[in-house]
């Protein structure tokens, strides 16, 4: 594999991409916003731990599908972005394998997670570890009763969309198409997070 993780880490971290006064970044093919993390975690946390048994899990799947379907559009932007373009393609050998690769090497560059692969069956399953992400800021008040991390969990179901689903559809008709599953968390004690993508 020809991808430098640390490369495009150090250099995709340089990028300087400001938001507009109404705190809109436009970059990377995608427009998004600029939201403390402190802002999802309250959010999440506030909608699932108030949350009777029934409802919580249609609650941590409205939390996970509107992470994999940002994913799987904002990950589309910024995988054909000038950017990309410049810092990536170039050490992009094998297809889609070393994209898949590099996607979480600028996630982790942008702050969004510390990620890697450590496992991949193309096509059919990922294995993902995350060493510190946005919902482990949550373990300074205790760790916590449940797994947590539905951004990590539905941007990876996304990324392994963009490599084996087939082409990009902006109608977002190939989500769904795998799922994923976390497994560990740092929110619940563990050492890091573990995230284990497979067809749905």
């Amino acid at each position: 594999m020809a991808i430098d993780r640390k490369k495009i880490i150090s250099q995709m971290s340089q990028i300087e991409i400001l938001p507009d006064e109404n705190g809109i970044i436009e970059g990377f093919n995608v427009l998004v916003n600029q939201l403390p993390t402190t802002f999802w975690n309250s959010f999440a946390e506030r909608l699932t731990s108030k949350s009777s048994e029934e409802m919580l899990e249609s609650k941590e799947y409205l939390l996970y599908n509107a992470a994999h379907e940002c994913g799987y559009h904002t990950g589309y932007g910024i995988i054909t972005s000038d950017e990309w373009n410049a810092v990536v393609k170039p050490m992009v050998e094998k297809v889609p394998e070393d994209i898949l690769h590099g996607a979480f090497a600028v996630f982790t560059a942008w702050g969004w997670a510390d990620s890697e692969i450590v496992e991949l069956i193309p096509g059919e399953k990922m294995v993902v570890r995350a060493y510190d992400y946005y919902e482990t800021d949550i373990v300074r008040i205790g760790a916590s009763r449940k797994l947590s991390s539905y951004l990590i969990a539905g941007v990876c179901a996304a990324f392994m969309e963009l490599a084996y689903a087939g082409a990009y559809d902006p109608s977002g008709k190939a989500i769904g198409t795998y799922e994923c599953r976390q497994v560990k968390g740092i929110e619940c004690g563990d050492s890091y997070g573990e995230f284990i993508v497979t067809r749905a």
